[in-house]
């Protein structure tokens, strides 16, 4: 069922500042309880102000055509065979007493060039909303159970729909939640999850264990639950298989260059000679003093490590009725393994920032085959989480 609940104090957020006139334009099209939203708005302060008058005799007419209007299609609904029509009674019942109550905080309303107060004429809808309700709960939870008896995916969601509506209107009502529960159950999409190693690695268990947990991947599915491990008392809709291809770890590699570095430094101060060899003086008669520069050298020894792994899988999804496949998709995923480190004989000075950088570090031993596989892993498993959200299943 399409759920129609009017909320009228919702409206009132999305709507600002408005003039008579487009409030008149909105009761034109028929947006009346739109209007009737705007008027309280406009007449929820300084409502006895002279130009608040307009918004007054405003609302008053569109409130009595709303009113009729829902009363009319009332007598339309109920001489409706179709059973659908029981959820528009109820609400209809609910817009004509939310309404009110949106009108009720901001009387009374005097008209003075009238010299009467706006009529409002209020119903006590209780009863009826109470009756209509009744008779919806009953309706809806008669014809989920009815749904679920199909034994098919597609009506046991529409019967969660029809629950949920229901259980939203009359919380309290029989068995709900457990019936909820069944409509849940028989309306998700159950995957069965299976790795497959074709590759001539060994794929660590720890990896293979951390793709299959779907714990950790923070789906949000209602409707598709994955399992790695297959339980008797489902039934699969689909198999998902994750196929190894081929897994390459590269050899450790150690790349070395060695750069003699020569710098020209500033080494303290030395007296101004001319051409002939004399010190140069002031005017004062002092020796002239400049900067004293010196050339310094370095053998730089540069070390890169690298050791790299590049995973090739595929998903493959299966519709288990049918045991053809759906969908496919190729997924690759590489981890590098790096680290620069330095040693040097001779001046440290005459390195630049970046080399006296790398002086500072060190070597790294090589991650093992198995970690770096399962490092490669971790870029795989977000891959392959975001396939998984693309589904619709």
């Amino acid at each position: 069922m399409k759920k129609i609940t009017i909320v009228l104090g919702s409206l009132i957020f999305m709507i600002g500042c408005n003039s008579s006139k487009k409030i008149e334009k909105t009761i034109a099209k028929g947006d009346y309880d739109k209007a009737i939203v705007k008027s309280v708005k406009k007449l929820s302060s300084n409502k006895q102000k002279k130009k608040k008058e307009k918004f007054i005799v405003l609302l008053e007419g569109v409130f009595k055509k709303a009113v009729d209007r829902d009363n009319s299609n009332l007598i339309r609904f109920k001489s409706d065979n179709n059973p659908a029509v029981i959820e528009q009674v109820y609400e209809t019942y609910i817009a004509l007493d939310q309404r009110q109550e949106l009108i009720k905080p901001i009387l009374p309303l005097y008209i003075n060039s009238e010299n009467r107060n706006a009529n409002f004429e209020f119903v006590d809808y209780v009863t009826k909303i109470n009756d209509s309700k009744n008779t919806l709960s009953d309706y809806l939870f008669s014809n989920a159970n009815k749904l679920l008896l199909n034994n098919t995916i597609e009506d046991a969601r529409k019967a969660y729909a029809e629950l949920e509506y229901l259980k939203k209107i009359n919380p309290s009502f029989n068995n709900i939640d457990a019936l909820l529960d069944e409509a849940h159950f028989k309306g998700t999409h159950f995957v069965l999850v299976d790795l497959k190693n074709q590759t001539n690695q060994i794929i660590p268990r720890r990896l293979e264990d951390d793709l299959l947990n779907f714990d950790t991947y923070d789906l949000n599915k209602f409707w598709t639950v994955f399992h790695s491990e297959k339980r008797d008392d489902i039934q699969y809709s689909y198999l998902l298989d994750l196929v190894f291809r081929r897994i390459d770890v590269s050899p450790e590699r150690y790349i070395e260059k060695q750069i003699l570095v020569e710098r020209e430094i500033k080494d303290g101060k030395q007296y101004l000679l001319d051409t002939d060899g004399h010190v140069v003086k002031d005017s004062l008669g002092n020796g002239v003093k400049i900067d004293k520069y010196i050339t310094v050298k370095s053998d730089f020894f540069e070390v890169h490590q690298e050791k790299a792994c590049h995973i090739n899988t595929e998903v493959i999804l299966i519709d288990k009725k049918t045991n053809k496949e759906v969908e496919s998709f190729p997924l690759e995923s590489e981890f590098v393994f790096l680290n620069d480190f330095a040693e040097m004989t001779g001046d440290k000075r005459a390195l630049d920032n970046y080399q006296v950088e790398l002086l500072a570090k060190h070597e790294i031993p090589f991650p093992l085959n198995e970690q770096i596989i399962f490092d490669t892993g971790e870029d795989l498993k977000n891959k392959l989480k975001a396939i998984i959200d693309d589904f619709d299943l």
